[in-house]
């Protein structure tokens, strides 16, 4: 077998984690070398797909001036944006992983939020306050709320481009179309790895390797293997390419598996979208104010309490549900109340929607829908919930909820009375699985007996223990750039005393 290339560093993936750990480690003095199995049209794994919002620690609109180039004067005087401490960031990590996350990684994931934010804005991107999506206004100012005040601008493609132009002015090299498949070792650390290229098997030496080429969405063998029935019917809200084959050669190499690998961040997607993402309608396909009307299976039933918390807080584990109900279908249903704060994914041209005058009407319109039972599952809510008149504000949780509901309403509940009514047929979306392998703070792979694999460093989806049952909004790209960092700094450091 031939070698290709020697480098010091070479990195799988061309996503937010990988493009981070190649900067960090060019910045580090390394000579690098990105590959990936994507073409350069399909560059950036599931990162181009993504909205760009990143969850960041802050104490006050200060931090944020560090990350937000326009934020101007009449922002900030009219901008309740608040804080979210390391700790707020903590507790919300805990909670949502039902306190199972390894608090150690999560730590230095909230402790260099900032930081690293501020880094990725040196290296080219451009962030912006998030209005459109985090703020509602109250009392005639803006009020962000769900701590993600931070958006990158161009969402995760415009991400993809900065990191991709700052990596080409400074001299980084990617190879595409060129899947890696399997990891060179010697007796004492890794070595390089194995490619596919132009039809060959070849090597590509390096001291150090670093595997950030995502986790296993994008293969519905492995999706049923580990998620369980009906997962391979779901839809991949990003790349084709995200196949497991980073986990696969960690693990063949002795890597440790770690994290919640029965389950993934997966949401209401759009009953007919595509297989899998769409690199134009990109995450449009979300639909997310579920929190303001109720979701209704194929027998006419809710089945998930739909103002549990924030959207930023539930919507990574409903399409779980979703995918659990017959048919792997459900029907968002809202009012004239609601419909003013639907989000603009829900106006977008490929959506599959009814809208009726009657509740009657519309029951007769969602296909695959029980209309009795719809009828009777409407009665029922509008009976429970409070006859309170108040504006539904979705920056605040406002503790309105249903009452004597054997599945509760918890906040956001109102009668849904007001015609002309709406309806939106959603599917699951997968977006990443949250089993990976063990790595330490420093990026380094550990084995099973907890040692780290000498020059095998790890980032992004590929990293087990952040999260397990659920998802905050934000926090993946935010891991994604925090471990690409360090990954690179280490995998540098590791080559050097090579």
């Amino acid at each position: 077998m031939s070698v290709m290339e020697s480098v010091d560093v070479v990195v799988v993936g061309t996503g937010n984690a990988a493009s981070c750990a190649a900067l960090a480690a060019k910045e580090a003095g390394a000579a690098v070398l990105l590959v990936d199995a994507a073409s350069e049209d399909d560059r950036g794994g599931n990162t181009a797909y993504a909205g760009g919002q990143m969850r960041v620690a802050f104490n006050g609109v200060d931090d944020l001036t560090k990350v937000i180039a326009d934020l101007t004067d009449e922002d900030i005087r009219n901008t309740d944006f608040g804080t979210y401490t390391a700790s707020e960031f903590f507790d919300d990590m805990a909670r949502v992983t039902q306190y199972r996350c390894h608090s150690e990684l999560v730590e230095y994931v909230i402790d260099n939020s900032l930081d690293t934010l501020v880094w990725l804005r040196s290296k080219g991107v451009r962030f912006e306050a998030a209005f459109g999506r985090q703020a509602s206004k109250v009392d005639g100012r803006m009020k962000f709320w769900g701590g993600l005040p931070c958006i990158v601008w161009g969402g995760g493609a415009g991400l993809i481009d900065a990191l991709h132009a700052r990596a080409k002015k400074d001299g980084i090299r990617t190879l595409y179309e060129t899947p890696a498949v399997g990891l060179l070792r010697d007796a004492n650390r890794v070595t390089g790895i194995t490619v596919l290229h132009k039809g060959e098997t070849r090597e590509i030496r390096a001291k150090a390797v670093v595997l950030a080429c995502g986790g296993f969405e994008a293969n519905a063998e492995m999706r049923a293997r580990y998620l369980g029935p009906n997962w391979d019917l779901a839809k991949v809200r990003g790349t084709r390419f995200n196949t497991g084959a980073g986990l696969r050669m960690a693990l063949d190499a002795g890597a440790r598996s770690y994290g919640h690998w029965s389950c993934a961040h997966s949401s209401c997607w759009e009953l007919n979208a595509p297989e899998y993402g769409d690199p134009i309608v990109k995450g449009a396909y979300q639909k997310h104010s579920y929190p303001f009307g109720v979701m209704v299976n194929a027998d006419g039933n809710r089945f998930v309490d739909e103002g549990a918390d924030f959207q930023t807080l539930t919507y990574a584990r409903f399409g779980r549900e979703v995918l659990a109900q017959p048919g792997l279908f459900a029907w968002q249903v809202f009012d004239q109340r609601a419909i003013p704060l639907l989000r603009e994914t829900y106006r977008i041209r490929q959506v599959t929607q009814v809208q009726a005058a009657t509740l009657e009407e519309l029951a007769s319109k969602m296909e695959g829908v029980n209309a009795d039972g719809f009828l009777k599952t409407m009665r029922e809510f509008n009976r429970a919930a409070p006859a309170d008149e108040a504006p539904l504000n979705a920056s605040v949780k406002d503790g309105l909820g249903t009452k004597g509901l054997a599945l509760p309403k918890s906040n956001w509940a109102r009668p849904i009375d007001r015609g002309p009514f709406e309806a939106y047929a959603v599917t699951a979306g997968i977006t990443f699985t949250f089993g990976g392998v063990k790595i330490t703070t420093n990026a380094e792979v550990e084995d099973d007996a907890g040692r780290p694999i000498p020059g095998l460093f790890t980032a992004g989806e590929m990293v087990g223990g952040l999260f397990y049952h659920n998802y905050p909004s934000g926090t993946g790209l935010t891991c994604g750039a925090v471990f690409g960092r360090t990954a690179g700094r280490s995998a540098a450091s590791f080559a050097k005393s090579m």
